[in-house]
């Protein structure tokens, strides 16, 4: 258990902007080790920064196209020296690092790649977290849904002296019932990493991340730390980033946020355990999680999407096909 708990402290979500390596042998963390030494010096005299979190595709990112070219150039296994540099950070400021992801092999899965992150603590914890829903049809990394006899938690969540966390990456949280699985594992604060692209950003008339983040807040009666990737378009072809990275309280407030357009960007802001706990322990009006009617929701346990199961599916051809299937089983036309 931790030794230390925080009622109130400060998140930052800190973009990246930098050209995305193409084999493993260009991977750098040096830039975000310094990142995370200027948000903890330069906050200092006005508050605790205890959490910092990176965004989707901080390491590295998918700039193949194929998940075999993707294991052969660029996936590592999650114990690596960049993540062990990080780990050290974590320890010399006394913080948790979300490292935003990079693309993690595995020996137990040798034809899968996977979109992974970790959350980092100063005392050596650690805690993966592997997408569950891939931005298909163009990410083919495998879900670890659909791996046959994949026996870890598809939605960890870490107690510390931050309170209780749970991670989800980018698309997760187009699917509500990602982050609710996480509240109901006790999640108090919601941490996303997102490489969101334009138009779907922070600005109208498709402000989808603003929308979706502070939705999320609400129905699960949740913190939540948003960081998103900040590459300009020069450096991750063939999108432009907006950022716009948030911290959201549990009533839905966006209590900080960087500006919109990409570029390196640190945004900071409090989050209040010790007021969400009041909250939900509480309040009997709004407190969704207390007021859910689970087996109302038949239509919601009907499979739908089938999964990508091997190799072959896990390629943009394949997964376009597994969508084509999806929708006939919805009763959806396909052109």
């Amino acid at each position: 258990m931790p030794h230390m708990s925080y009622a109130r402290y400060h998140a930052a979500a800190v973009q990246v902007d930098k050209p995305h390596p193409k084999h493993r042998d260009d991977i750098s963390v040096e830039r975000m080790l310094e990142q995370c030494d200027h948000v903890v010096a330069g906050y200092k005299p006005f508050f605790p920064v205890k959490l910092i979190v990176f965004p989707e595709f901080a390491i590295s990112c998918p700039v193949y196209l194929t998940a075999s070219e993707l294991l052969d150039k660029l996936a590592m296994p999650a114990e690596n020296r960049h993540v062990d540099a990080l780990a050290r950070k974590a320890r010399e400021l006394g913080v948790w690092i979300v490292t935003g992801s990079f693309l993690e092999s595995d020996a137990r899965w040798k034809d899968a790649v996977f979109n992974c992150v970790l959350l980092l603590g100063p005392d050596g914890q650690r805690m993966r977290y592997r997408k569950v829903h891939p931005w298909i049809p163009w990410e083919v990394s495998a879900s670890p849904h659909d791996l046959a006899g994949y026996d870890e938690p598809l939605f960890p969540v870490m107690d510390t002296e931050l309170g209780k966390i749970g991670i989800a990456t980018c698309y997760d949280w187009l699917f509500p019932e990602s982050t609710r699985e996480l509240a109901l594992n006790g999640a108090e604060v919601l941490v996303r990493i997102s490489a969101y692209m334009d138009p779907w950003g922070a600005t109208a008339p498709m402000d989808w991340w603003t929308v979706v983040n502070r939705c999320r807040a609400i129905e699960n009666l949740a913190c939540v730390v948003a960081c998103n990737q900040g590459a300009s378009y020069a450096n991750y072809p063939p999108f432009s980033w907006p950022g716009g990275s948030m911290i959201v309280d549990f009533e839905g407030r966006v209590l900080s946020q960087a500006d919109p357009g990409p570029g390196e960007k640190i945004v900071v802001g409090p989050v209040d355990i010790a007021a969400l706990r009041e909250a939900r322990s509480t309040r009997s009006g709004h407190n969704m999680l207390a007021h859910r009617r689970t087996e109302a929701y038949s239509a919601a346990r009907t499979a739908a999407f089938p999964g990508a199961r091997n190799a072959v599916e896990r390629s943009i051809e394949g997964l376009e096909r597994l969508i084509d299937d999806s929708r006939k089983q919805r009763g959806y036309k396909t052109p």
